[in-house]
Order: C-alpha cells, then sequence, then structure tokens
C-alpha cells in the first residue's frame, strides 16, 4: 500500500492583513498531484486540515475545494484518512463527522475493515482497517487526534485539574493510556502491519518553533518506545519537516505551506511511503513543496535603500513580507515611501514605520495596517489568544466580544 503522508495544512488561514487562501490551495493541489503522479493509495492528513481563523464561509469554500481537488483520487479507489489536531474547531469537525457517517454509514466502529474511496476523518481516538487496491492486503490504521479534554478527558474525576501545567500532564496521561488500550483491544489485530497517525509534540524532536502555541500550553508525550511497535509514524502539529533522532520511520512531514516568519527557511514536503504485509518497505521519500517565500525587510534609509529593493528581492511581488522602516524627517518623503513599498512589496503583512529626527531619536513608534479594521484586529486577537482554549469557552467570549463591536458601532 502506498501512502501519502501530509499535515497541517490550516485551510482558511490568515498572515495579518493577508489571506492565504490561494497560497493553501495551491499547496493541497500540489499534494492531489502527487497522488496522481505517484499512484498513491491512501492520503493520510495528520491534522489541522483547517485554520482556526477561517470563519464559516471560508470554511465551506475549504470544503468545496477540497472536494473539487480529489474528486478524482476518490473516485479511482483512493482513500482519505485526516484527524483533527489543535487548530480545528472541534465542534464543527465533530458537525462534519456526523454528517459524513450519515452519508455513508460504513467505518462507524473502531477496528473496522472500510470501504476505499473516501475521506475519513477522526475527531476521537480510532483505528480501521483498510484493503490494499491491488491485493487487497490490509493496513491498519490508528488515529490519534490532538489531546483536548472534550476528546480524552471522558471521566468526570479527569476534568478536576485545577491549572495548566496539572490538565496538560492528565491530557498526556489519557493520551498515553489510549494508545495501549487500542492496542490491547480485542479489535486490534497485532499481525497486521499498522500505521500511527498523531497529532502531538514528541519528546526528542525538534520543539523550538510552535505554531500559535507556547512551550507551557502544549502536551508533551514522552514515552517513544510505543512507536517501535508501529511500521510507520506519521506526525503532525510541528510544522519543520523531520524524524524521531534515529527513528527514520516516525516523522513529522511538516506543514504544506509557510504560515509564518518562523517557517521562512523550510523547505516544504510531504512523505510517501510503502508498507507491505512485513511493514515498511524501503526508506520513506521526501517530495518537495515549493512554498511561498517570506522576508523580514528592514529599511534604514529609505532614500539610499528603496532603488535597489526590486533588484535584492526578485520575488517581491509574491512574497509574504513583514516591514520594519525608519525614515528621517525632511530627508524621505513619508507618503511616497510607504506608496513605493507598497508598489515593491503589495503582499507585506505587517508593518512598522518609524520616524527618525536628526538626533536619531524616534519621534512615532509603529502603524497599524490602514486595510485592517478596528473591529477585524480585535476579532483576529481574540481568535489567536483562544485558539487553544475550550471552543464552548472561546465560542461565548467571540460572541460576546461581537455584541460590545456592535454596541461600539451603534
Amino acid at each position: 500500500m502506498r501512502i501519502l503522508h501530509t499535515a497541517d495544512w490550516h485551510l482558511g488561514d490568515r498572515l495579518g492583513r493577508q489571506d492565504r487562501t490561494d497560497d493553501l490551495r495551491r499547496a493541497v493541489e500540489r499534494v492531489a498531484g502527487y497522488c496522481t503522479s505517484e499512484k498513491v493509495d491512501v492520503l493520510l492528513v495528520a491534522g489541522d486540515l483547517f485554520s482556526e481563523l477561517a470563519p464559516p464561509e471560508g470554511l465551506r469554500d475549504a470544503i468545496r475545494h477540497m472536494q473539487e481537488t480529489f474528486a478524482g483520487f476518490l473516485r479511482d479507489g483512493g482513500a482519505i484518512l485526516a484527524l483533527t489536531g489543535n487548530h480545528d474547531k472541534e465542534n464543527f469537525c465533530q458537525t462534519l463527522r456526523h454528517a459524513m457517517t450519515l452519508a455513508a454509514p460504513a467505518g462507524a466502529r473502531p477496528g473496522e475493515l472500510v470501504a476505499l474511496g473516501r475521506l475519513y476523518l477522526a475527531t476521537g481516538p480510532t483505528w480501521l482497517r483498510l484493503p490494499d487496491r491491488a491485493t487487497g492486503k490490509e493496513v491498519q490504521f490508528v488515529m490519534m487526534p490532538y489531546p483536548t479534554p472534550t476528546r480524552y478527558l471522558t471521566e468526570e474525576a479527569d476534568q478536576r485539574y485545577e491549572s495548566l501545567d496539572e490538565k496538560n500532564r492528565c491530557l498526556t496521561r489519557a493520551f498515553t493510556e489510549r494508545l495501549r488500550e487500542m492496542r490491547q483491544s480485542p479489535g486490534f489485530d497485532p499481525t497486521l502491519p499498522s500505521v500511527l497517525s498523531a497529532h502531538i509534540a514528541m519528546q526528542g524532536s525538534d520543539l523550538a518553533t510552535r505554531f500559535r502555541l507556547t512551550a507551557d500550553e502544549d502536551v508533551l508525550f514522552e514515552e517513544t518506545s510505543l512507536l517501535d511497535q508501529y511500521a510507520y509514524v506519521a506526525l503532525g502539529h510541528i510544522h519543520k519537516p523531520q524524524f524521531l533522532g534515529g527513528r527514520t520511520h516516525v516523522r513529522y512531514c511538516g506543514s504544506i505551506e509557510r504560515l509564518d516568519l518562523g517557517e521562512q527557511q523550510d523547505q516544504k514536503c510531504v512523505v510517501l511511503l510503502d508498507v507491505g504485509p512485513d511493514g515498511l518497505r524501503g526508506e520513506p521519500a521526501v517530495l518537495p513543496l515549493e512554498a511561498t517565500p517570506m522576508y523580514d525587510v528592514v529599511i534604514r534609509s529609505p532614500k539610499a535603500e528603496l532603488p535597489g529593493l526590486r533588484e535584492r528581492y526578485p520575488d517581491a511581488q509574491t512574497a509574504l513580507v513583514r516591514i520594519v522602516c525608519t525614515y528621517t524627517a525632511g530627508v524621505d518623503n513619508r507618503e511616497e515611501t510607504l506608496r513605493e513599498l507598497e508598489d515593491i512589496f503589495p503582499r507585506w503583512y505587517d508593518r512598522e514605520i518609524t520616524e527618525s529626527g536628526a538626533l536619531g531619536r524616534p519621534l512615532t513608534v509603529g502603524e497599524a495596517p490602514r486595510s485592517k479594521s478596528f473591529e477585524d484586529t480585535v476579532r483576529e486577537y481574540l481568535q489567536q489568544e483562544l485558539c487553544n482554549h475550550e471552543e464552548i469557552l472561546r465560542d461565548a467570549v467571540l460572541a460576546r466580544a461581537e455584541m460590545l463591536l456592535r454596541e461600539v458601532q451603534a
């Protein structure tokens, strides 16, 4: 069975004032292209299909684009297995899964042999079996979404944590116990080759940059010896492609696009692998994905530096750029500088414009992007700050914020 491992699509995401829809759709289409050119049987998406910043219409459009892009792959007998990550909205994904199960009830029970030619979305820990298109031989897939209280802390006693640290310890313990329990379940077949897909931070991997999440907020899986029980472990959550220590069968494939400046040097990719009756066949292959260039542009003398920017950044028209510019009153014309920067870098997503006097002392600091309203700034800030809180709390805060914004506008 040929499997393509990908993760962290974040469909509907934004970076500052820039909507990333087109960038992410192109990346998804490149993934679909690999499904065709490499004769893939199973596309495995290890979490964070959608962005928490995506509005309802953005989620709808993202699903429609996926349907159009992968229709041929599914029609030809391919399968898509996806699980939820920490940025996926739990209520939305649960609703989507229930709707999919209603339309095609097969595969509702853990461990069941399911049909090819459709998408399966795991919103909680589960496993299933898929037959190989050519031989009919089965491969077992264990899917572990990102650990949140609603997904993993099902007992009332487990929900009585008093701090973030205690909550994360409970989630780590619950995640590990569920992983062990599934392998010990009567429906689990240890003689079949098994693939684990999980959306979590792993001890021993490079965790220097997490996406909109601090180390204190994250859940860390430490019992990595359990991973040796699988033919391959397909990880999502960490956007930098890497494998875990000496275990080349345990991999983060990384995100399909650069999503912030912390990823500006990352080479994006997907991972192609073959699993047979005896397990993993050969080394997984890394297939590249073209990614949008990102730059942090610092300008200290607009008059001297602006003329050379186009030559210095030949891909400036498509690049995502953060601009930090200091101009000198009486030497540089502020408005002309801003217009030229806009012309050179039309996709700037954030900028800081500072006026420097003759002695170099800043007179003004910062500038909010003029294309973003106060209301949008508030909404974006709250969505980012609340992305790792319980969805019921997040929805309540956002609903209250909308009421207050309407009162202010009235």
